[in-house]
């Protein structure tokens, strides 16, 4: 039985992966996992490979979903798109990133805001 936790960050992740949906991009894969973590979404759109990250948040309590994400968080979800490049390979598209996805709910669980933040992760390709 899934924890509250897991339960709002498989809704906010349902909600990224309608909002990509119908903004063009093909999702790939959900849920991903390699010996770096998880990736909530592999999506394509255009000549782009995109890894989002999903990031829910109901209230302020625990800060912004932006705030969430680490510089410790940042090298697992670099390694762990690495990782499904170098897995994967094939006919995937030359160019990717790492977008997040912030999803923010109501106590009541309604959509307040659902914003993707393209390239918000940098890669070693932009030099980081």
């Amino acid at each position: 039985m899934p924890s509250r936790r897991q339960g709002l960050g498989s809704a906010g992740e349902n909600q990224a992966a309608h909002y990509l949906e119908k903004r063009g991009y093909s999702i790939r894969e959900r849920n991903w996992h390699c010996p770096y973590g998880e990736i909530d979404i592999v999506a394509e759109k255009g000549d782009w490979l995109v890894f989002v990250e999903v990031k829910t948040r109901r209230g302020a309590q625990f800060g912004s979903p932006e705030e969430s994400i680490t510089p410790s968080k940042r090298r697992k979800l670099v390694a762990a798109a690495q990782t499904y490049l170098q897995t994967l390979g094939g006919e995937l598209p030359t160019q990717w990133r790492l977008d997040v996805a912030i999803v923010e709910l109501s106590s009541a669980g309604k959509l307040q805001r659902l914003e993707v933040l393209e390239n918000a992760i940098p890669t070693p390709e932009d030099g980081f």
